[in-house]
């Protein structure tokens, strides 16, 4: 009985581990639709700002995959 209720435990913790994936894909869309919105507005200026975007997105990319890590370290670890 017990142990059917810390893995029940474990399993919503890593459910909501998992809302910061979905944080994650928003940043990244957000990061670019910006990108996007100021490309558009000055066009000579974009290549200067593509390493910048790149860098932005790895930063958003690297929470969901840290969300992602807690999750199956919940799962499958304890």
């Amino acid at each position: 009985m017990t142990g059917d209720i810390v893995q029940m435990g474990l399993y919503i913790g890593a459910g909501l581990a998992c809302v910061g994936m979905g944080g994650a894909a928003i940043g990244v869309g957000n990061i670019i639709g910006n990108f996007l919105s100021g490309a558009l507005r000055n066009p000579s200026a974009a290549p200067g700002q593509t390493a910048m975007l790149f860098i932005g997105i790895a930063f958003a990319e690297a929470f969901g995959i840290f969300s992602f890590l807690v999750a199956l370290l919940l799962m499958f670890a304890l």
